[in-house]
Formats: structure tokens, C-alpha cells, sequence
């Protein structure tokens, strides 16, 4: 009787084993490097397996880049504070409402429009299969949810078929 457990916490046992050991090397060879890094363009390097001149590229347009980003967000930031604020003050100024939420959109599609023109030019400056399969992905990431939307509002499918 006392052979059968032994053999089963001896197995328990190299199976915690295994299971410790496989998560402590996922973790120092995958999860660290990426969680420690302070390059916030890692990740498009391994990503996208970019070499060190490529990455030299793209640093110049993300660099040159994180201003008007920072400035289109910041710009939105305020005019949604401004709607906020005269939702709040409960004015029956519906006209001003429409310009106030008119104007949130348009910041919103500029800002939309600058991010899309970016990645185009940081996709040119990748190998071409790399850049057109992030242009892809961050097309899908900018425009993917409003497409979803849209698409199940308007009560067609991607196929042209309608559903109920």
C-alpha cells in the first residue's frame, strides 16, 4: 500500500517539477525581455523581425511622429471636457451641443487620418511583406471596431447578405 502512493507523490512531485521549471524559463526568455525593456519599439522589432536599420527608420518617424499624436490627443482631451461641460450646465443650447459634438468628430477624424498616414510611411520603411502585414494589422486595430459597427448596423454582412 505504501508503495502506490510513494510513486504518486514522487510523480506529483517531478510533474511540480517540470511545471516550474517550464514557466520559470517562459518567463526569462519571453515574458522579461519584452516586460523590461524601455525601448517602447521592441516589440515592433521582434514583431516583426526587423533588423537594426530598419528600427533606426522607423525610431525617426515615431519620434517625429509622437508630438502631433500627443497634440491631437490633447486637443480632443480638451474639446471633450468643453462638451462635458455644457452637457452639464444643462443649456438648452442644442445647437451648440451639435457644434461642440461636431467638432469632437472632426478632431477625432484628423487625428484618425495623421495616425493611418503614419503607418503607412513607418510600413515603407519595413521589408514589404513586414510592412504591408502591419499596415494591415494597424489598419484593422484604427478602423476595425468602427467597421464592426458599422457593418452590424447597417444589417449587411461582409458577403452583401443581409441579416435579422
Amino acid at each position: 500500500m505504501r508503495k502506490p502512493v510513494l510513486i504518486v507523490l514522487i510523480a506529483l512531485a517531478v510533474g511540480a517539477a517540470l511545471f516550474g521549471g517550464a514557466f520559470y524559463c517562459a518567463r526569462y526568455f519571453c515574458v522579461q525581455p519584452v516586460a523590461t525593456s524601455t525601448d517602447d519599439l521592441d516589440w515592433l522589432r521582434m514583431e516583426f523581425n526587423l533588423t537594426e536599420a530598419h528600427l533606426a527608420k522607423i525610431r525617426v518617424l515615431h519620434e517625429g511622429y509622437l508630438p502631433i499624436c500627443e497634440a491631437n490627443c490633447r486637443n480632443i482631451a480638451l474639446k471633450k471636457r468643453e462638451l462635458k461641460q455644457a452637457e452639464a450646465a444643462g443649456t438648452n443650447a442644442t445647437e451648440t451641443l451639435r457644434q461642440l459634438q461636431a467638432e469632437v468628430t472632426a478632431l477625432r477624424t484628423k487625428c484618425q487620418t495623421e495616425m493611418l498616414a503614419h503607418f503607412e510611411e513607418v510600413s515603407l520603411a519595413m521589408p514589404p511583406e513586414q510592412g504591408q502585414r502591419y499596415l494591415a494589422e494597424m489598419k484593422r486595430l484604427t478602423l476595425g471596431s468602427h467597421e464592426q459597427v458599422e457593418e452590424s448596423m447597417s444589417g449587411a454582412s461582409e458577403h452583401g447578405r443581409e441579416h435579422h
